[in-house]
């Protein structure tokens, strides 16, 4: 049975900074696409950034470009996403998702991940 569980979320101030963990378990490919979602109260859920674990390739939204990096320790099966420059419209609960293989142009698809946690809560204040 695939895990994936999320922690490191919390409250911050505009500007700060937090780091997101995502621990896999039950996985047996080395090959995965693991990805970071978000949703805020009344918005869809929306693609954040992903690695692809067989290259460490790293894909971004546009909106998180340059603030944003994913990482991921393979021997620990965690990905970390290291969130920097803040902003309150940063607030949202993060996802945490993975499927087999290569991430692809179509990483930002909800549907695309057959595996899911259950979240961390991010809030940003001005």
């Amino acid at each position: 049975q695939v895990q994936l569980v999320e922690s490191g979320g919390g409250s911050v101030q505009a500007g700060g900074s937090l780091r997101l963990s995502c621990a896999a378990s039950g996985y047996s490919s080395a090959y995965t696409c693991m990805a970071w979602f978000r949703q805020a109260p009344g918005k869809e859920r929306e693609g954040v950034a992903a690695i692809y674990t067989g290259t460490a390739s790293t894909y971004y939204a546009d909106s998180v470009k340059g603030r944003f990096f994913f990482s991921r320790d393979n021997a620990k099966n965690t990905g970390y996403l290291q969130m920097n420059s803040l902003k309150p419209e940063d607030t949202a609960m993060y996802y945490c998702a993975q499927t087999r293989g290569w991430c692809g142009d179509d990483w930002t698809t909800n549907e695309k991940y057959p595996y899911w946690g259950r979240g961390t809560q991010v809030t940003v204040s001005s």
